[in-house]
């Protein structure tokens, strides 16, 4: 292995680690009450470690809520491929709970995730900065969406009675209402998973061209 690929690797895991801890420590106290110091102690490293590796704690806090969505949506992409190597989905507007609940069954949001982009979203309100950044990321997610809804209709000779784009927007803001309100009545991670899978799925189903 050359020095170059190990530092490469040493820096991955160190940013890998500053992250998982700074994922505990926005969940436990919040973005404003988490110092740099309180990351790195967690983390096991030194102030110097956690600026060669991010800007601020802003960009750092950007950077585990990007890797939550794309989880989210990597997630449902995988699951819906599997799917489909098993045949069409064929969804119609009276299987559609059914078939979202399926392509849902994957680790759903849980505690932290549901704290962390209610906590970018209040920070958003209040900076105009972070609030262009959160806006063009929430833009992204949706656009990743509409792709994935663009190769499953295309797949299965499905259509929407809305653009694709504005299906996925309805989408990812119902199914970060649902967590918010799964979360809230203290449900456990499968009964969220299927909360948010019924409150998708009956959305999906109102939107569909059947």
């Amino acid at each position: 292995m050359s020095d170059t690929v190990a530092s490469s690797r040493r820096r991955e895991t160190t940013r890998r680690r500053l992250l998982d801890a700074a994922a505990e420590v926005f969940a436990e106290v919040g973005m404003d009450a988490a110092s740099v110091e309180t990351i790195c102690d967690a983390a096991g490293f030194t102030r110097g470690a956690f600026y060669s590796n991010f800007a601020s704690k802003e960009e750092l806090f950007f950077a585990l809520v990007r890797l939550v969505a794309d989880a989210r949506v990597g997630g449902v992409r995988e699951k819906v491929a599997t799917l489909e190597a098993e045949g069409p989905l064929e969804v119609t507007s009276r299987n559609a709970v059914e078939v979202v609940r399926h392509v849902l069954d994957i680790e759903p949001d849980d505690r932290f995730g549901v704290l962390l982009s209610n906590e970018i979203r209040i920070h958003a309100l209040r900076d105009p900065d972070l609030a262009q950044a959160y806006l063009e990321q929430e833009s992204a997610i949706c656009a990743s969406v509409a792709r994935l809804l663009d190769d499953v209709a295309g797949h299965n000779g499905m259509s929407f009675h809305l653009p694709s784009r504005d299906v996925a927007r309805i989408l990812v803001t119902a199914w970060d209402s649902a967590a918010v309100r799964g979360v809230m009545a203290g449900l456990g991670q499968s009964e969220l998973a299927r909360h948010i899978g019924d409150e998708l799925g009956s959305i999906t189903a109102a939107l569909l061209v059947d």
